[in-house]
């Protein structure tokens, strides 16, 4: 394993602000850096991706980041999330923006954390119904470890799936929950992993076959479809967190979107409608609507910073063990 270190670390010095690692430094680990920059009760602590890692826990200048990865400027080593995982005792709380394009990459970097003894919370944003699950499979292994762990807590899952929780109380029955998303990329190379993801869910397409595809495949396909996106009916952990909450079944939720890989712009907006039957026998439905100029970054990164708060909130009180978006509500970070 290739090392070099190119910047002196400082020592802790904590005060009142959680110290934050975040994992990734793609498209979400960088907004969610710029977003901690403007926090006081969280601050960036540590950044990693394949290139490297910083620490520094009096908070890292998310600028240094702008044009450079986290190798650049810190410590340069092909291992970095070992190295994040060696020093796991020193932050309150882990961020995990890292692509999940097999299903048990997230649950095993998690199983690493907890064999090290990290003692904090964990947040995750993905996306998958199946590793979500796998997630809530870890439940023993994390409670007995001393995490608190939320998971699905990005835009959706997440943001619309907390927003579908909330919604059920004005019915006596959940008939349905539809899902539809519109996203607007502007340099898909920035965000090539969710992109990755999203091919997967096409039909023709699974994990491993988009997983295995060159940058230059994954260009030639979205110039096939002019950059667009159509999916439908995708297999989106909404329904798995929906159902634990005992809320709807599974089967009755759908999630489908349009992602435009070549415009900032979202192509459709943002939506979650739940139907259902009230008390006294009437049918209707409770829609929410994300604003157009909201960005991914911002309903992804956001709400996953609000359920760390909320995860904070719970550590503290002894509250151990693995949680869906759909199980508690997201604190605002000041």
């Amino acid at each position: 394993m290739e090392q070099i270190q190119v910047m002196k670390l400082k020592k802790p010095d904590r005060n009142e602000a959680a110290n934050i690692a975040v994992l990734g430094a793609g498209g979400l680990g960088m907004a969610a850096a710029k977003i901690l920059g403007q926090k006081k009760e969280m601050r960036l602590a540590a950044i990693a991706d394949k290139t490297g890692y910083i620490i520094d826990h009096n908070g890292i200048d998310p600028e240094l980041l702008e044009n450079k990865k986290p190798g650049d400027i810190g410590i340069r080593t092909d291992d970095a999330i070992t190295c994040i995982v060696e020093n796991c005792r020193e932050f309150d709380g882990i961020f995990l923006a890292l692509p999940n394009l097999t299903n048990n990459f997230i649950p095993e970097v998690v199983s690493m954390f907890a064999k090290a003894g990290f003692k904090g919370v964990m947040v995750d944003a993905m996306k998958r119904s199946q590793a979500v699950e796998m997630i809530f499979g870890m439940d023993d292994i994390i409670k007995n470890t001393g995490i608190t762990y939320i998971t699905g807590a990005g835009a959706t899952p997440g943001l619309l799936t907390c927003a579908a929780a909330i919604a059920a109380n004005s019915f006596i029955e959940v008939t349905n929950v539809d899902i539809n998303f519109g996203v607007g990329v502007s340099n898909w190379e920035s965000y090539r992993a969710t992109i990755r993801e999203d091919i997967a869910h096409l039909e023709g397409f699974n994990l491993e076959k988009a997983a295995n595809m060159t940058c230059a495949q994954i260009k030639d396909e979205l110039d096939k479809r002019r950059g667009i996106l159509q999916l439908y009916n995708m297999e989106h952990a909404d329904d798995v967190l929906l159902e634990r909450a005992g809320i709807v079944s599974r089967k009755k939720v759908t999630v489908s979107g349009v992602v435009d890989t070549r415009n900032p712009r979202k192509p459709v907006s943002t939506t979650m409608t739940l139907t259902g039957k009230t008390f006294d026998g009437a049918v209707s439905s409770h829609r929410f609507i994300l604003g157009d100029e909201t960005t991914m970054a911002a309903n992804v990164v956001g709400p996953a910073l609000g359920w760390m708060k909320a995860g904070l909130e719970f550590h503290k009180r002894g509250i151990y063990g693995v949680f869906g978006s759909a199980e508690l509500m997201p604190r605002f970070v000041i």
